[in-house]
């Protein structure tokens, strides 16, 4: 590895923000799945989740997470894979405060009210059923995106990158990118992602 590899890697390392992420329920398209772990990357996200409750969803395409489908962004996100959503709330409820899916009901708080450099974790549904009602009775509340066009719909991935991007835009603005003092859970994903690159480690969770 060259010494300007392993400060790019400590450079991403050390601004992954470690108390946001995003939660993916039955989502359907691998693409629409690695468009939003790209725009993850992208955005300093670590870690996200996917739940296959629908039993059509529990095969190895999905469960091992597609190695083709998300190419070289795959490698450096961490992803926790449930079959039960009971299991995945529990998970989701000891790592982050606040959990909050998308949605385009009444009573939704327009994204660009939302504090996005709290403790969050940002639910995105099934690309035609949304949220399932299991998991909506967990959330502590919903968030829209502002539209003015005739179709009040965007595409899973599109809604994602425009959500996690303004969370970017608040964590920027108030200093959480600029980390003079890494956590140890941030110098660990360093040392991660320097076994990933050589080869040693691989964040698959079924190979």
């Amino acid at each position: 590895m060259t010494p300007e590899r392993e400060e790019k890697l400590r450079s991403v390392a050390l601004r992954r923000q470690l108390n946001i992420t995003v939660v993916l329920e039955n989502v359907h398209d691998p693409h629409n799945i690695s468009a939003v772990l790209r725009s993850c990357d992208a955005v300093g996200i670590a870690r996200v989740f996917l739940i296959y409750s629908d039993p059509r969803l529990q095969t190895d395409e999905y469960l091992n997470l597609g190695h083709k489908s998300s190419a070289g962004t795959r490698k450096w996100i961490k992803a926790d894979v449930f079959t039960d959503t009971e299991q995945a709330i529990l998970a989701l409820r000891k790592e982050y405060r606040l959990l909050l899916g998308a949605s385009l009901g009444e009573g939704a708080t327009d994204l660009y009210e939302l504090d996005l450099t709290e403790s969050i974790a940002l639910v995105f549904g099934n690309e035609h059923r949304g949220i399932s009602p299991s998991l909506q009775q967990a959330l502590d509340g919903a968030f829209l995106i502002p539209q003015h066009g005739l179709v009040q719909s965007l595409n899973i991935s599109v809604a994602c990158a425009v959500t996690i991007f303004e969370a970017m835009r608040q964590r920027t603005l108030v200093g959480l990118y600029q980390n003079k003092n890494p956590s140890a859970e941030q110098l660990r994903i360093f040392e991660e992602y320097k076994s990933i690159h050589k080869g040693e480690l691989s964040y698959y969770c079924d190979e």
